[in-house]
């Protein structure tokens, strides 16, 4: 059974902040052998919020959500991370779920945009997700800029 956590940055506790890096780490940058800049500046500013996921007090699912400053702007999902030790339990499909849950509860008027590593397109599709740009390289990965439109008031 996954815990689900959707935060404001501000409702971060430390434990919490280190247990998002560390998986972010071990799997962007050690797993898929990819050095860049995870600490970005971004986690703990603004309206931002984390998607976290815990089975058995183990951070396993996460996911971290941007919200510009800028009305025009989409929200942006981003670092959707599920990890190693617990693939195969369709927890990708729980976490975007969350995430999505996340977005129409906070700002539930605003498109949102994602840079998916290419070869889960089909995966994003599925949620919604529509392709808006060419595939480009990101840190040595191709990547596609995705996006879904704002859902229509009824």
């Amino acid at each position: 059974m996954i815990e689900w956590q959707d935060l404001h940055h501000s409702e971060l506790n430390v434990p919490a902040l280190y247990a998002l890096l560390k998986l972010r780490c071990e799997v962007f940058i050690v797993e898929q052998t990819c050095p860049y800049q995870d600490i970005d500046g971004d986690d703990l500013v603004g309206e931002n919020r984390h998607i976290l996921g815990w089975k058995e007090g183990e951070l396993v699912a996460y996911a971290r959500i941007l919200k510009s400053e800028e009305p025009v702007d989409p929200v942006v999902i981003g670092r959707v991370i599920v990890s190693s030790k617990a693939r195969g339990e369709k927890l990708g499909y729980q976490l975007m779920e969350q995430a999505l849950l996340a977005c129409e509860k906070q700002w539930p008027d605003k498109a949102l945009y994602l840079g998916a590593q290419a070869h889960l397109q089909a995966f994003y599709a599925h949620f919604g997700f529509t392709p808006v740009t060419p595939v480009y390289d990101e840190d040595g990965i191709p990547h596609i800029g995705m996006a879904r439109e704002a859902k229509q008031a009824k």
